[in-house]
């Protein structure tokens, strides 16, 4: 039996019609709203390459049940900024050119615009910490830490 789920997503109230509550976020939010921000890396929360703000806090949108998102706020990369007015973290990353690849960068934008909004003057190693549990495959690390500390700084 279909359920039609309502909810926040970049501002703009959505309804979603699942089969099956248990259905991951991630599949709700790229084949029934088109946002193609957050990636399928790993399917077990361990990439961070699906990660979305639900309610202001970074999460795994692979491992979130979207029955669970019901009347919830959540934010994709997608939503973050726009490209006239992108979020300090996006505007960052393109100065610093911290993508190589690029499938990790939505992880890593929503991860440290969800880390600044709680640590807005983190060291670098707080950076680090952060991140590492966001993979990266290109050897772009370094750039992505440079960026979040300039979005700290110019923040």
């Amino acid at each position: 039996m279909s359920q039609t789920l309502a909810m926040t997503v970049n501002g703009r109230a959505v309804s979603v019609t699942v089969d099956d509550p248990e259905m991951p976020l991630l599949y709700a939010l790229r084949n029934d709203l088109g946002l193609t921000g957050p990636h399928y890396g790993c399917g077990l929360g361990q990439c961070g390459a699906c990660t979305v703000h639900v309610d202001g806090v970074a999460a795994r949108s692979c491992q979130l049940p979207v029955g669970a998102m019901a009347g919830k706020r959540i934010t994709t990369l997608e939503g973050l900024g726009t490209a006239g007015k992108p979020h300090p973290v996006q505007a960052a990353f393109i100065a610093e050119q911290a993508v190589q690849c690029g499938y990790c960068a939505n992880g890593m934008i929503m991860e440290s615009a969800s880390f600044l909004a709680q640590t807005p003057k983190p060291t670098e190693a707080q950076v680090r910490e952060a991140l590492a549990s966001n993979i990266c495959r290109c050897g772009t690390q370094p750039r992505v830490v440079r960026a979040v500390l300039r979005a700290a700084a110019q923040a």
